[in-house]
């Protein structure tokens, strides 16, 4: 039907993303051919983010959309795109159609190196590897010898017509998040299932509004009223991108932390969490 939305899912992941490193197609019109034109967008997966994505002129007339897993009810919207349209399927996707950056506001994403396909790697054997790297090794892992698999930022290197830092005409804005249940659980020192970080994450949901209210709009000074001190600091690093990270790989997701390791510890002894 003319009236579908097509959008290629995870569009970078190595094994089955459209432009992954194992796919064989290097654009979209090797795919799809003359089907191109019926392609509304792509969606932009974990491990990449829209700065990337920009890089590659040939993906300009094409929107750029951040979804999440719907086999995962916890994790339901830990990415996705923000809209100003009436509240219909056809509003919707006019909005996509044009990048009417009136109308399709944002996209609210990971941070890609979170992703377990950011870098290169070989996880059975604990490698991980910049492109640079890959390419000094030949592409195989140093122990075992085995091809490396090939992550995003390696693809979006080699298909990248732009440099790093490079914006289409009318990019549609993006912000990066930590879910709430992770910065909980480097603060609490606790699994994200336990029912300690449960009880503080509806806590705070029940104060202060929805997730993404926390994570992005509310004031640091209102968290910091029914919180604490040091939630509310987590909350200004994240929005910030003072974070410290450890790039996912071969199927390993990243590690993204507001605090550095042993950090939350010292100011936990000033102040009693929670």
């Amino acid at each position: 039907s003319p009236d579908c939305i097509f959008i290629p899912a995870h569009a970078w992941t190595p094994h089955f993303g459209v432009l992954g490193s194992s796919s064989g197609f290097n654009s979209l019109e090797e795919c799809f051919e003359e089907l191109t034109p019926h392609v509304t967008a792509i969606e932009t997966g974990l491990s990449s983010d829209p700065a990337m994505n920009w890089r590659v002129s040939s993906l300009d007339n094409v929107a750029l959309v951040s979804n999440s897993d719907a086999h995962s009810p916890g994790k339901l919207g830990r990415e996705a795109n923000r809209f100003d349209t009436e509240l219909s399927y056809f509003a919707m996707k006019e909005a996509l159609k044009k990048s009417d950056p009136q109308k399709f506001l944002e996209t609210i994403e990971f941070y890609p190196e979170e992703g377990k396909y950011h870098m290169d790697g070989h996880s059975a054997c604990e490698i991980s590897f910049t492109p640079e790297e890959s390419a000094k090794h030949g592409g195989r892992c140093p122990k075992c010898r085995r091809p490396l698999t090939i992550g995003v930022m390696n693809r979006v290197e080699k298909l990248a017509d732009r440099p790093d830092g490079s914006k289409r005409a009318r990019p549609i804005p993006f912000r990066h998040v930590i879910p709430l249940p992770e910065i909980l659980s480097d603060l609490l020192e606790t699994g994200t299932g336990s029912k300690k970080l449960a009880m503080e994450y509806f806590k705070l949901i029940n104060a202060l509004g929805n997730e993404f209210d926390i994570l992005l709009d509310v004031p640091v000074d209102e968290i910091r009223k029914v919180s604490n001190p040091i939630m509310a600091d987590a909350i200004a690093r994240m929005r910030n991108g003072n974070v410290h990270i450890t790039p996912g790989y071969d199927g390993t997701y990243g590690v993204i932390k507001v605090f550095a390791p042993g950090e939350n510890k010292i100011h936990s002894e000033q102040s009693v969490l929670f």
